[in-house]
């Protein structure tokens, strides 16, 4: 081959990949050096500890979840079959003896229902009691039981509210540590390139991701369990407002 041969060879321009074909193998590199089991192996362990909390935090949270969509839709249907009981015209000392059971636990309407009609019915017995006497105290026991069921409703709803509120901040904490770590190990490097900061920058950044993965259900599902709650309460509150107003036509029918 001569020299010029060999010039015009080289000059010659590289014939370059049609953009239908560079495009989709450029997204298929990327999408291949993406994985996030070796981001998490390779990440350093302040950000491993951070993501491993803020798993545990999200297993509770959903556990909590679960557990609080039985209780609640169990507590509509308890309330739903008793009002349909006690509004039937049923006798209600018949009604009290179902709800005072051993065999059974009573809960929600229920329990306000017995533990009213069980406090009317003992200061009823008393000499020298007036009507007003024993409907105040029928309305005491109401009031504590209510306490007492709203506040079963509300367990561990607390928990729920403190994981949707600190899991973004604590996923923040993980960003920092992987950004420090990354900062720390360019400070060795004789050059600073994009492949070096890359990793350390994608693990903090990956810590944010998960504090928000567990962040927005619990938001979520706290905003609607206290929904729940405050609908619930509304409706004991008003059947022992009623209940009181029964006993007290039957205390002036019995005088």
């Amino acid at each position: 081959m001569s020299l010029v041969s060999a010039l015009i060879l080289a000059a010659a321009p590289v014939t370059e990949l049609p953009a239908e074909v560079a495009a989709p193998a450029a997204g298929e590199v990327a999408a291949q050096s993406l994985n996030y089991l070796d981001l998490m192996i390779h990440a350093s362990w302040p950000v491993k500890l951070i993501v491993a909390l803020l798993l545990a935090g999200s297993v509770a949270s959903w556990v909590i979840i679960f557990l609080k969509v039985r209780v609640y839709s169990r507590a509509n249907e308890d309330a739903d079959e008793f009002e349909s009981r006690f509004w039937s015209g049923v006798d209600l000392t018949q009604l009290y003896r179902a709800a005072s059971d051993r065999n059974r636990v009573v809960s929600g309407l229920e329990a306000i229902f017995e533990a009213g009609f069980r406090e009317y019915a003992r200061l009823r017995q008393k000499k020298g009691l007036d009507a007003r006497t024993q409907l105040e105290g029928a309305q005491r026991a109401m009031r504590a039981t209510f306490a007492r069921e709203v506040d079963r409703l509300e367990h561990h709803l607390e928990l729920l509210a403190n994981i949707g509120s600190t899991a973004p901040y604590v996923g923040l904490v993980g960003t920092v540590f992987g950004i420090m770590v990354t900062m720390h190990g360019l400070s060795t490097e004789q050059s600073a390139s994009i492949a070096a900061v890359a990793p350390g920058i994608s693990e903090a950044l990956f810590a944010t991701a998960i504090g928000l993965f567990v962040a927005i259900p619990a938001v979520w599902a706290y905003n609607r369990f206290a929904n729940r709650v405050e609908r619930l309460s509304v409706r004991y509150e008003t059947f022992a407002e009623e209940f009181s107003s029964i006993l007290q036509r039957q205390s002036h029918i019995e005088e």
